[in-house]
């Protein structure tokens, strides 16, 4: 047998247990304020999950630099939760600097102030788009992506060992938000025990039809906050228990999401006692029961206490608008479940085991 063929078949094996081996990668990249979260799976398929805001193209060069980081040629997979400005403006650039496959949203309700993002997300799909409902499943081998919420219908029956949830009997109830909000399309990606929750700008009230009374999403490893962190009209306690996140990441912007808590109205009936949950963001997440980690995009420069917000290692950018690095934050997710989050920023890193 040829020396060269003999070696080729003694390395087969041990090429084959690396490419199985390969982690999952998510990556939060910096869009100020909007939202784009870049995943590959280990099969070398990737998903991307909005492409955040125009603003000369920067935000499409940020997600295109993530992608080149990750060794991406196309992005296989996209999903446009809603057609909101910081959701869906960078896609038009985004589409010119790397190809992409397939398209997926919620349908073309709109109202007449997002026609454009609906407009640019038609063409930048050019007949590859896909609407999605409760249910559907997003094709990235190796993972399962399931739709738990599209165009305000949420799944029907519980998954992932859902089930009743008590914090429904005092929750605080609160009228509904703008109606894209509402259509947001939110994913729960499962590799093995690890479980991955985005609801994007879901709001409270549409949170609490989707955990009570019962809990249709089961608990989670890692849960990326909805309404960017602005913890107003999301974030609801009842949800966040019934999930129970070992780690978060806010994907904020210096002066948008976390820190924001204008009061909006409260929807209870009269004499109906609600139990009393902390208002500061950050305060609400780390008074989480089971919650080991919380990492932030930004800085809150709406309210910069340091109780207010992360420790600073895990804060991926410091800085005020203008001066920002696009500094991003990682996840790689081995099959075992055990996991690590990274700050570009800093290098600083922390290593977290699926429960």
């Amino acid at each position: 047998m040829p020396l060269v063929l003999l070696a080729a078949l003694l390395l087969a094996p041990a090429a084959l247990l690396n490419a199985q081996s390969k982690n999952v990668d998510m990556y939060w990249v910096d869009v100020e304020g909007g939202a784009a979260t870049l995943i590959v799976a280990p099969s070398g398929e990737s998903l991307l999950i909005d492409s955040g805001f125009a603003v000369g193209d920067r935000d499409a060069k940020r997600i295109y630099a993530a992608a080149q980081q990750a060794g991406l040629k196309k992005i296989d997979y996209f999903v446009l939760s809603h057609f909101h400005a910081d959701h869906a403006g960078g896609l038009a650039a985004l589409s010119k600097l790397i190809p992409i496959g397939r398209f997926y949203a919620h349908g073309d309700d709109v109202e007449t102030e997002n026609q454009q993002w609906l407009d640019s997300f038609k063409t930048a799909s050019s007949g590859k788009y896909t609407i999605v409902k409760p249910g559907d499943k997003i094709p990235v081998s190796g993972l399962q992506v399931l739709v738990v919420a599209s165009n305000e219908q949420l799944l029907p029956n519980p998954v992932n060992g859902g089930g009743p949830n008590p914090l429904c009997a005092e929750a605080e109830q609160k009228a509904a938000s703008a109606p894209e909000n509402r259509r947001s399309v939110g994913l729960l990606l499962s590799y093995g025990k690890f479980k991955y929750l985005n609801l994007v700008d879901m709001d409270w009230e549409k949170e609490m039809e989707l955990v009570c009374p019962i809990n249709k999403v089961g608990k989670v490893t890692l849960y990326q906050t909805g309404r960017h962190g602005s913890f107003d009209d999301a974030g609801a306690p009842a949800l966040l228990g019934a999930i129970q996140p070992q780690v978060v990441v806010v994907n904020n912007g210096p002066r948008k999401g976390m820190g924001q808590n204008a009061p909006i109205k409260s929807d209870n009936p009269p004499g109906k006692h609600v139990a009393p949950y902390e208002a500061n963001t950050y305060l609400r997440l780390s008074k989480t029961p089971r919650i080991e980690g919380v990492w932030q995009e930004h800085k809150s420069l709406i309210d910069p206490d340091p109780q207010h917000n992360t420790a600073e290692d895990m804060i991926a950018n410091l800085d005020d608008a203008g001066d920002h690095k696009g500094n991003w934050i990682k996840a790689s997710v081995e099959k075992d479940g055990k996991f690590s989050v990274t700050n570009s920023r800093n290098g600083f890193s922390k290593t977290y085991k699926a429960r």
